[in-house]
């Protein structure tokens, strides 16, 4: 079976997991990259790939049925409607876009073409993740109740060298936090209301270091998540999951979900519940399933193939990420107005 050509656009830390990902899969082949970085130049060159400054170049040399999207996040609206527009399908890294107005542009882009759209939400494609979801859905849980996810960890001071990290949008609510929004949307259904609180306090910088946010879902649930990127701890997904192979894998979890039969942890996939009598003061059992490693990012590049080839249809559509990104807006407006605010996926703001 011959491999379909893709492009990497954006040569930085999300783009060079996508390419190392490319050279090494065995469905899709890395065709080329574009980033006008010198030093993606010479990562082509080493890969044995075209280069290009510009994107739109590369595109008209190489023709890639499909191209990755993992540039700065004010970016990606243009370069991904472009894309379509030479019927080449986008996988856009998280966020969809840098407002809903772009992520809009994308998702109308596609639907009026008929070119498909992925979006990098790539703990969906996580085995825990969907092994997560049908526990949850086969009712195995029960009702589900509440929720408290963590992505606490300590970014170094290099990191903040990019000046877009350091100003509005480039924080960890649109950075991290909308991974967590969007797994627990996977698993939990849409989020009807967010509260929030926010703090710029140890780095000082014009965007947030910290969050506290509190969810309630369509289902009734409620969850709670907390994101700080000046913390010196463990408790989040990427460090607990191994997904990418650049952060040490800890023997954590991050998600703690509850429901009126049982509860179960991510992403080690600790199941607690009762056997026979049910209450406080009785023995509950734990279990923990094991489960095959396997690359979230792999399978996202396998599904993004049969996606153009229509075999299967979006795990994460444009139109679903619009409403990821509805929900860290919200937590936005709501840190900004001390009020609760329901995510508006269509608000023209």
């Amino acid at each position: 079976m011959s491999r379909m050509p893709v492009v990497v656009i954006g040569a930085g830390v999300i783009g060079r997991t996508h390419i190392d990902r490319a050279l090494r899969h065995g469905e899709v082949s890395l065709a080329g990259i574009a980033d006008p970085a010198p030093g993606a130049r010479v990562l082509a060159e080493a890969a044995g790939v075209a280069w290009d400054a510009d994107f739109e170049a590369l595109l008209g040399r190489v023709k890639p049925a499909a191209a990755v999207v993992a540039t700065p996040n004010a970016t990606h609206a243009e370069i991904a409607v472009r894309c379509i527009g030479r019927g080449v399908a986008p996988l856009v890294e998280k966020p969809i876009a840098h407002d809903l107005a772009g992520a809009r542009r994308i998702r109308d882009a596609g639907a009026a073409s008929g070119v498909p759209v992925l979006v990098g939400h790539q703990r969906r494609h996580n085995r825990a993740a969907r092994r997560a979801r049908k526990i949850i859905a086969a009712g195995e849980l029960g009702r589900p109740v509440c929720a408290t996810v963590l992505a606490t960890w300590l970014k170094p001071d290099a990191y903040f060298e990019a000046s877009w990290r350091r100003e509005p949008g480039g924080g960890p609510i649109l950075i991290n936090l909308i991974h967590d929004l969007d797994l627990m949307r996977f698993l939990f259904g849409e989020i009807d209301s967010v509260q929030a609180f926010v703090s710029s306090a140890v780095r000082g910088h014009a965007v947030e270091d910290s969050a506290a946010v509190i969810a309630r879902f369509a289902n009734g649930a409620l969850a709670t998540f907390t994101v700080s990127d000046t913390a010196t701890a463990p408790w989040n997904y990427d460090l607990a999951s191994g997904e990418a192979e650049r952060f040490p894998r800890q023997d954590v979890d991050a998600y703690f979900v509850s429901g009126t039969e049982g509860s179960l942890t991510l992403p080690r996939l600790e199941r607690w519940s009762y056997r026979e009598r049910r209450g406080w003061e009785d023995p509950i059992v734990r279990e923990r399933a094991a489960l095959h490693a396997a690359c979230p990012y792999a399978e996202q590049l396998r599904h993004l193939r049969a996606l153009v080839e229509g075999r299967e249809a979006p795990v994460c559509s444009a139109d679903d990420a619009l409403g990821t990104l509805a929900a860290a807006m919200a937590v936005h407006e709501a840190a900004r107005s001390g009020r609760p605010v329901s995510p508006q996926r269509n608000s023209m703001r």
